[in-house]
């Protein structure tokens, strides 16, 4: 088995320098995730070109070596033990984008806020609720994420994408399966590469004062300056019709301030755990086992997790998935 995984080792090294890829070895996660959380991965790479992705992910796929696809692990937690495998980051080195009337093309890497003020900028409304989002596009496409109830899935209309066969696809928004937090692109074994969004036309001046209002409110309710992923649970419209988003529920549980080892349920919004320093992977899902525990013996709702767990295989999962 050693000799198995030295021969990988050694064979993936060989295959980045002869593809030009940049890597490096032996990369703490904790350094890739804004929960500051997880252990080492054998490998990070930041391919630069659409080609290097494709023969990256023929080549990890053809090798049997696990591989997880990243832009700036803002909803993500990352296994104590790490990733036995790859780490594909796909952020600065994907993210032109380009502006022709109401539509944009933007590449995945692409810094969400940076994408939403680019907009503003030409007129185009439709991304004041992602200023805040601190994200690269391809996850929020992935998450069909958002603020203020609103979704990225409104305003795509395509999306393109390379296969662990390296095969190019073009996803129309009808067959992207947008739902709240949910796209196909959750199930699919494809790497985003980029996006055409289309927006309305609008003024600056109007746009800019809706996001300078979504930054502020962000400020007064979330926790900036502590390590975390955004918002844990997500918000079921049958628990916020009966009693509440997650975070008020939570609240009203008695339940800011818990703690598991470094990990707290944030004093300013329930709905967010933070890392007190060396928290680990455990620590936050005893933490979310404790708090899905509580809302369900007094409410009978079940929360759900936005956030996904990444484990040392690869395996991507829902991170309530271990807590049922």
């Amino acid at each position: 088995m050693m000799i198995k995984m030295a021969s990988k080792t050694l064979g993936a090294e060989v295959f980045f320098a002869s593809e030009g890829i940049p890597f490096r070895r032996n990369v703490p996660l904790s350094t890739q995730s804004t929960w500051k959380i997880g252990g080492p991965v054998d490998f990070l790479v930041e391919p630069c070109l659409e080609t290097q992705i494709g023969r990256l992910l023929a080549f990890c796929s053809s090798n049997e070596i696990p591989y997880v696809v990243i832009g700036r692990g803002s909803n993500l937690l990352f296994d104590d033990a790490g990733l036995r495998g790859v780490v594909i980051k796909i952020d600065k080195n994907f993210s032109a984008v380009s502006v022709k009337d109401d539509v944009i093309i933007a590449q995945s890497g692409v810094f969400v806020p940076k994408l939403a003020r680019l907009a503003c900028s030409c007129g185009l409304s439709g991304l004041e609720h992602t200023v805040g989002i601190p994200g690269n596009l391809g996850g929020l496409i992935t998450m069909n994420g958002g603020s203020l109830r609103q979704n990225l899935g409104n305003c795509v209309k395509r999306v393109w994408g390379i296969t662990d066969r390296g095969e190019s696809r073009v996803f129309s928004s009808d067959i992207c399966s947008f739902g709240y937090r949910q796209s196909i692109f959750q199930s699919l074994n494809v790497v985003i590469t980029k996006a055409e969004l289309k927006l309305t036309k609008a003024r600056s001046k109007v746009i800019r004062r809706v996001m300078v209002e979504v930054l502020r409110s962000r400020r007064d309710k979330f926790p900036r300056r502590e390590p975390n992923c955004g918002s844990v649970f997500q918000s079921n419209p049958a628990l916020y019709e009966a009693v509440g988003p997650p975070g008020r529920v939570i609240e009203q549980a008695g339940l800011k301030g818990l703690r598991v080892g470094n990990a707290e349920v944030s004093r300013k919004h329930a709905n967010f755990i933070v890392n007190k320093g060396g928290a680990s992977a455990s620590d936050v899902l005893e933490l979310i086992r404790k708090v899905r525990e509580t809302i369900y013996e007094r409410t009978q709702f079940s929360l759900r997790c936005e956030v996904k767990l990444v484990k040392s295989t690869g395996e991507i999962m829902s991170a309530d998935a271990t807590c049922i």
